[in-house]
């Protein structure tokens, strides 16, 4: 997809800083995911743009026209307040820092901004918000695999209903709200909102899957609409929309070709 002027719509995505040779297989696992989204966006039309802590440091973000946070391990607890416990898995200093430097420059560049997972994470801890730093075998059902059944499906499908009006249903092609199922796979979530953001999407135990700042186009969902095993569509879906998003919002910038 490109803007009027036919330049490709950019879309910048953070790169994943911990190796698939980590011997917690959720390292290779979030990796694969990365990849999963990097070409949902390429098949959305648009061009994704691999943010790397030297292009953050050397490149104007007004470059890009939108950006887009993804999924992978555990935020450092410290950044929200408290000390890690033992669930705590692939904590990367260098990847916090390139994750907040990224969403910290879209949100002052005013442009789109999505997360995924721990994007969603990420965003609300930046609005100040904290988590829940393991949900427990009693919350398995968003933790994915059973710990008692090694062959269970990687993901845990529930359906989750998308507040009317939201852009997170937007993101589904939906004004008055909808429920989609979703893949969840994550063992922590969001315990206090951030402040400035609004819930849009709550799980049936209460989970926080998803969020938006209403004073711009910052949306974030815990869940991974990427997961390999939705149908084409559905996995294309919200990121056609997220682009669309984005390159209307080139368009009706100050300058942006119309």
């Amino acid at each position: 997809m490109t803007n009027t002027s036919g330049a490709p719509t950019r879309i910048g995505v953070p790169v994943r800083l911990s190796s698939s040779d980590a011997p917690d297989a959720r390292v290779g696992e979030a990796n694969e995911l990365f990849v999963f989204i990097v070409e949902l966006l390429r098949e959305a039309g648009a061009e994704p743009v691999l943010l790397t802590p030297e292009s953050v440091l050397d490149t104007e973000l007004g470059a890009l026209d939108g950006v887009l946070l993804p999924g992978g391990g555990d935020l450092d607890p410290r950044l929200y307040g408290q000390e890690p416990v033992e669930a705590v898995y692939d904590v990367n200093p260098e990847q916090d820092t390139l994750d907040l430097a990224v969403a910290r420059a879209t949100l002052d560049a005013g442009l789109p901004l999505l997360g995924i997972c721990r994007g969603h994470q990420l965003l609300n801890v930046l609005y100040g918000g904290t988590l829940i730093q393991d949900m427990l075998p009693s919350t398995v059902v968003h933790s994915g695999l059973d710990p008692d059944d090694a062959a269970a499906s990687e993901w845990a499908w529930h359906d989750v209903v998308l507040a009317p009006g939201s852009r997170t249903a937007a993101l589904y092609g939906s004004t008055d709200g909808t429920t989609v199922k979703i893949a969840s796979g994550h063992h922590q979530a969001v315990a206090t909102v951030g402040e400035g953001l609004a819930v849009t999407a709550i799980a049936d135990d209460g989970t926080i899957e998803a969020l938006e700042d209403p004073d711009r186009w910052v949306t974030s969902v815990q869940w991974h609409p990427e997961a390999a095993q939705l149908p084409s569509a559905e996995r294309l879906l919200p990121f056609s929309a997220f682009v669309k998003v984005c390159r209307r919002a080139t368009q009706d910038r100050p300058g942006g070709v119309q």
